[in-house]
């Protein structure tokens, strides 16, 4: 055994054998007949195949892999399923770069077909990054079951799910305004939408744009209310509007007032000209929109470019103008901008406006962009046609389930937000316009004769025939059409499905949903969702939703969300800002130029590289030490407080590595001690039921039996971080700072009257050491096995003697071996040994002096623990002697006290071990140094203009550093007193 803990070698292995010996398979045979509470099955949350894992995945392993350690050591039917997700825009938007990168190409010059090829070479080259790092976490997952969302299995059950939502008339197509990504090409959903207050007048690069020219740094301007007038037709007056977004006018089709407002009573049912195109626009009445008393009543309307605007031309009928092309460009209709980029046609209006004399003015405003959560791009309202699923009834079932108990969200706070957001759902828009996805299963059919059919025109929106297959479409669409095979065409829909719709599936479509398979009977539905809080509606309300709409049954019965992991600062970690830690940089450890390299390698603005850099440096000036999964693990599972943010310091993580080096010397210098020892099949019964466990073997095992009761009762409610402290206190705490120290004057001592306790201190102790690794191995399982097959008896334990420690019983409380009287017993001993090595420490007795100490105690219980544990405070205090309430006649002069409390004093004999001379001496010295700083700080305090000139923040500094000192010399003065009485009861001149 290794004389230190060393990670790469301890998790070299394991990994491999574990999987190699199929202790992570799921057998269906088992879990079918099993009751709900002997299952435990989990699918993980499908990371991006684009990337790699980072923090917040690393804990999402830890928490879920921890889980599933815990039930799969408690006997019960386990497995956990891992999977990625294709990631439909992520994923095409890495290719798309790579391929202009390194062939100068866009998608459209290798066309569809190719195009997708490209995409698969992608992920079968650099796809299995994160499946690297989920074994290197040490995660337990089923990996027969792996399973990718474009994988056949899983393609099968989105083209059934999409079916089947359509047959129910839950899935429609229709023409409306939505959220659109001009950078991405594509309508995006209202979930995948964040929002940027504006104060007011506010200047941002927009990528998309080559740079506004009127700007040094090529910015456009955002936050600004733009005022012009509309000419009233056949007339010389003109209505004022404003907007924040000036391009839009290109596509007005009414300017509305309030029907009461007396300015412009004279102008209902007239027009106004558009100044570019000479379009007449309606003057139109609306009390709903129009609020009479803002700006100046009068308000331009933009149907297809705005949501309120939308709802306007719904009511009154009007034209709706979609002025910009799928990329952000004025179209034909906004001429004579045709061409131009959305912002350089806002300046461009602008202009125009002014040079007309129709130009009013512009001020500051308060406004909210929408932000495409994606691409970062500014979204636009566009009108354009898409695939809608009706997900109030969904949603509604998904709300009762949690109303009624049958599904619970932990922790329990965000239920609020649950029923928030499905109580007032939207209709969700499922198609995309993309390649890289699961394409949508429908077909337009037309005769071939007929030319003026078009899919665009909504006037031909019937003509969609949804199919699970071309063969199927074609006889749908020769029922609908009456024509025969020959006479039809069919053209299948471009678009892709949101990732969230295959997403939402996964629990279910991974055991092969829609067939009937044995995996789908034994395995579902799942017991736990575990992952982040921040995907609480990208997908879990998706799977809720999915999951009783097409398997009548929930997905899971709990979910648990784990906070957000955010550095040290409190900042979210992203690749933006340049905070993201890959798990194996810890596991592995890297140096500080590796770190600064990833930046230079990644796409942040030069000033963000430096800022990052400089945080890096000081952060890990020497690099990220090798820490192992194990620390890591552990590390991240202590912050796990629930509902909080999580302020990752990775340094604390790091410190976790000493632990586990703790863990390794302590069990490696407690195998010299039970070398000899030979354990039986039922150690702990045989232990208990022996009859010769010693006071301290029987508080071992009392708090053995505490530590394992809390960390099941925490695992069981999910407070990793509470189970984390248990049993690191118990194995810090009772095992290796108290039990391993009083064991080794009894198992040294090998004589024949001993041997009755030392075997009992051996089965304690091995006990203690085997139970502890099981507690701990769901939580820590690369060094708990390395150290647990490395106890004495490992194979000779009989036939039910597992070949791994994750296959072990999980340790289980029996309360008949908690001992409330041998704790307090050393309770009230340990009490006595911390003012004993108090005495010691103040009086710097060297280690290998044995001291002589008295202990005066006033309760009779207090009298017999001690009496117990003699022994115990002789060997952790270092005593030659502990007599307990001797006669003053028979305390020396010269002692040194402590007061522990109003029942307890603890005196130690100090005739001849002090030279008291010498520590007058030194004290003495410390004295002259401390006096000259405490006079030098009072004289700066009182001088002139101090209270004026000095901050309030230093002058508080001040008062603190001057009690310090004050303090430190009053303590100075009290030792030399104390230790010339000494010297005088002694009998020796100072």
């Amino acid at each position: 055994m290794q004389d230190a803990y060393h990670p790469k070698a301890v998790e070299a292995a394991w990994q491999e054998w574990w999987e190699a010996a199929g202790f992570y398979k799921g057998q269906p045979s088992q879990a079918v007949e099993r009751p709900v509470d002997e299952k435990f099955i989990m699918v993980i949350p499908p990371p991006n195949v684009t990337g790699s894992l980072h923090l917040g995945h690393a804990l999402t392993a830890a928490v879920e892999d921890t889980l599933t350690r815990w039930h799969r050591m408690k006997g019960h039917a386990t497995l956990y399923v891992p999977g990625t997700d294709h990631a439909g825009i992520a994923t095409q938007s890495v290719v798309e770069k790579m391929l202009m990168k390194n062939e100068g190409k866009t998608r459209h010059d290798l066309g569809r077909d190719a195009f997708v090829e490209k995409v698969w070479e992608w992920k079968n080259e650099y796809g299995n990054r994160i499946t690297t790092q989920l074994r290197c976490l040490g995660s337990s997952v089923d990996w027969s079951r792996e399973r990718f969302t474009m994988d056949d299995m899983l393609s099968k059950a989105v083209v059934e799910a999409f079916n089947r939502f359509h047959e129910k008339g839950l899935l429609y197509r229709a023409n409306r305004l939505g959220n659109w990504s001009c950078a991405l090409k594509s309508a995006i959903s209202d979930i995948e939408v964040d929002y940027i207050e504006l104060e007011g007048r506010t200047y941002r690069e927009v990528k998309t744009h080559k740079g506004n020219a009127k700007d040094p740094k090529g910015r456009y301007e955002f936050g600004t209310l733009t005022s012009f007038g509309y000419p009233v037709e056949d007339s010389d007056e003109k209505i004022v509007v404003a907007t924040t977004r000036l391009e839009t006018m290109l596509g007005d089709t009414a300017v509305a007032v309030h029907p009461e407002d007396p300015r412009y009573k004279h102008l209902h049912g007239k027009h106004v000209v558009h100044p570019f195109n000479n379009r007449r626009i309606p003057i139109i009445t609306d009390a709903t929109l129009v609020d009479m008393s803002f700006g100046t009543g009068a308000v331009k309307i933009t149907p297809a470019h705005d949501p309120n605007d939308y709802e306007c031309g719904k009511r009154h009928n009007l034209d709706f103008i979609t002025i910009l092309t799928p990329n952000g460009a004025i179209n034909h209709k906004g001429a004579p901008f045709e061409g131009m980029m959305r912002y350089d046609a806002r300046i461009a209006v602008e202009d125009a406006l002014k040079e007309k004399g129709l130009y009013v003015g512009k001020e500051p405003n308060k406004m909210r962009l929408a932000i495409c959560s994606r691409s970062g791009d500014i979204l636009e309202p566009m009108i354009t046609p898409q695939w809608y699923v009706k997900c109030d009834g969904m949603a509604k079932r998904s709300t009762d389930a949690v109303r009624n108990g049958e599904l619970k969200i932990i922790p329990d706070d965000h239920e609020k937000t649950w029923f928030q957001w499905l109580d007032n759902i939207r209709d969700w828009c499922v198609s995309r316009q993309l390649w890289w996805g699961h394409q949508i299963p429908a077909w337009f059919a037309t005769k071939k004769d007929e030319i003026s059919v078009v899919k665009e025109d909504m006037n031909y929106n019937d003509r969609w025939v949804v199919a699970r297959n071309e063969e199927e479409a074609y006889g749908k669409a020769m029922d609908l059409l009456g024509c025969t095979k020959e006479e039809l065409k069919l053209e299948r829909d471009s678009d892709v499905l949101d990732t969230w719709f295959s997403s939402g599936l996964f629990p279910f479509s991974v055991f092969g949903w829609p067939d009937a398979t044995e995996d789908l009977k034994a395995f579902y539905p799942t017991s736990l969702l575990e992952t982040g809080l921040d995907i609480l509606f990208f997908w879990v309300a998706r799977m809720v939703m999915m999951g009783l709409e097409l398997t009548d049954q929930l997905p899971f019965h709990s979910v648990y969300l784990h906070a957000m992991v955010r550095d040290k600062d409190g900042r979210k970690m992203s690749k933006s800002l340049g905070n993201v830690i890959d798990p194996l940089e810890i596991i592995n450890g890297c140096t500080l130029e590796s770190l600064h390299k990833k930046l230079d390698g990644g796409n942040l603005p030069a000033k963000e590289v430096a800022k990052a850099k400089k945080d890096q440096q000081a952060d890990f000036p020497d690099g990220i030490p090798e820490c192992g999964s194990d620390a890591l693990r552990f590390g991240l599972l202590a912050y796990t407080v629930q509902g909080r943010d999580i302020n990752l310091d990775i340094k604390r993580v790091v410190g976790y590595r000493q632990f586990c080096n703790k863990l390794w010397n302590a069990t490696r210098f407690a195998l010299q001690f039970v070398s000899d020892f030979q354990p039986s099949s039922n150690q702990l019964e045989d232990l208990v039921s022996g009859g010769n466990l010693a006071p301290r073997d029987k508080f071992m095992i009392s708090r053995l039996m505490v530590g394992v009761e809390k960390v099941n009762e925490f695992f069981s409610t999910y407070k990793f971080g509470d189970a984390q402290h248990a049993a690191y206190s118990l194995w810090i705490n009772d095992l290796c700072d108290v039990y391993l120290e009083l064991v080794k004057p009894v198992v040294y001592d090998k004589s024949e009257e001993n041997q009755e306790k030392r075997r009992a201190a051996q089965g304690t102790l091995w006990t203690a050491l085997e139970t502890g690794l099981r507690l701990l191995h769901p939580m820590m399982p690369f060094v708990t096995e390395e150290l647990w097959q490395r106890l004495p008896g490992r194979g000779t334990l009989g036939d039910a003697e597992p070949e791994t420690i994750m296959l072990a019983p999980y340790p289980e409380c029996n309360p008949s071996y908690k001992s409330q009287e041998a704790e307090a017993s050393m309770s009230v001993a340990m009490k006595v040994i911390k003012a004993c090595r108090s005495l010691r420490s103040s009086y710097t007795i060297a280690n290998k002096v044995l001291t002589h100490f008295f202990v005066k105690l006033g309760s009779k219980s207090d009298v017999s623990a001690i009496n117990e544990h003699v022994d115990d405070i002789k060997t952790l205090a270092k005593a030659s002697n502990v007599d307990i309430n001797p006669s003053d006649s028979n305390v020396p002069q010269s002692v040194g006290i402590v007061v522990v409390d109003d029942q307890t004093t603890v005196l130690m004999d100090l005739t001849g071990l002090v030279d008291f001379a010498a520590e007058i001496k030194k004290l003495e010295k410390s004295l002259k140094q401390t006096i000259p700083a405490l006079t030098n700080l009072e004289k700066k305090m009182k001088a002139d203009g101090y209270e004026q000139k000095v901050s309030e923040e230093l002058k508080a500094a001040n008062i603190e550093k001057l009690a310090g000192l004050k303090k430190k010399v009053a303590d100075i003065e009290a030792a030399i007193g104390n230790f010339r009485k000494l010297a005088e009861a002694e009998g020796k001149k100072i």
